[in-house]
């Protein structure tokens, strides 16, 4: 503590610590106020099992967003939206896709029927004339895990499996979702990469077929060799 006049103060490194009224000391209120971000993410999430009307909100935002992704699921879901008395139906395009000035992504988390993807785009061209051009502003990502027939064919025995032994289903759409997710769990789906890449697509849905077999076979399908072109879209 030291001393100045005749009042004890605190003291640093034996210097006297002098306390400025509150009242001098300059406070920059720009750094406190709130500021408008720059970039925004808005999310739509459904909490009640599907039918939430995700799509609908989707498309109504998209108007004003940049880029506009769908990060999970496949083709079993649908979204219904209607543009200028046009009744658009998506399963995998993003509602956002109708909007011109937007980039559309499907995100690593979507499994992808490419089949489906092209007979959607095909049946909702025909519609109208919102979809022009969506070719060029939908973006896939290269880590998305493929539906194949095979998924297709073992989800709708599985379903039958169900039904048979317990006296009950769970209703599937016989997409193959589950059991694409099954491959992406266990680690041997082909992605969208394996496509693209090095030529390797042949041997990589060889390996994938005999993966596929002991993944599945025990449960509910088993692979006979004329039954292989399942495996491909």
């Amino acid at each position: 503590m030291a001393n100045i006049n005749g009042k004890e103060a605190a003291s640093l490194n034996g210097e006297p610590v002098v306390k400025r009224p509150r009242e001098n000391v300059q406070q920059d209120v720009s750094l406190r106020a709130p500021r408008e971000p720059q970039n925004k993410v808005t999310v739509v999430l459904g909490a009640q099992w599907g039918d939430e009307g995700k799509g609908k909100v989707v498309d109504l935002l998209a108007m004003d967003a940049d880029i506009v992704c769908r990060c999970q699921g496949g083709n079993n879901a649908g979204h219904t939206v209607v543009v200028d008395s046009v009744e658009y139906d998506f399963h995998l395009l993003p509602s956002g896709v109708l909007n011109k000035k937007a980039i559309s992504f499907i995100g690593n988390g979507v499994v992808i029927h490419l089949p489906g993807l092209f007979e959607e785009a095909d049946k909702n061209l025909r519609k109208g004339k919102g979809l022009q051009g969506w070719e060029e502003r939908l973006k896939i990502s290269d880590r998305a895990h493929i539906v194949f027939n095979f998924h297709q064919a073992v989800d709708g025995i599985q379903e039958q499996q169900r039904q048979q032994q317990e006296g009950k289903n769970l209703g599937t759409t016989k997409k193959g979702i589950g059991p694409a997710y099954s491959s992406k769990a266990a680690r041997n789906g082909l992605r969208v990469c394996d496509l693209v890449s090095d030529f390797k697509f042949q041997p990589s849905s060889s390996t994938f077929s005999i993966q596929g077999d002991d993944l599945f076979s025990s449960r509910c399908y088993k692979m006979k060799p004329d039954q292989s072109k399942m495996f491909y879209c």
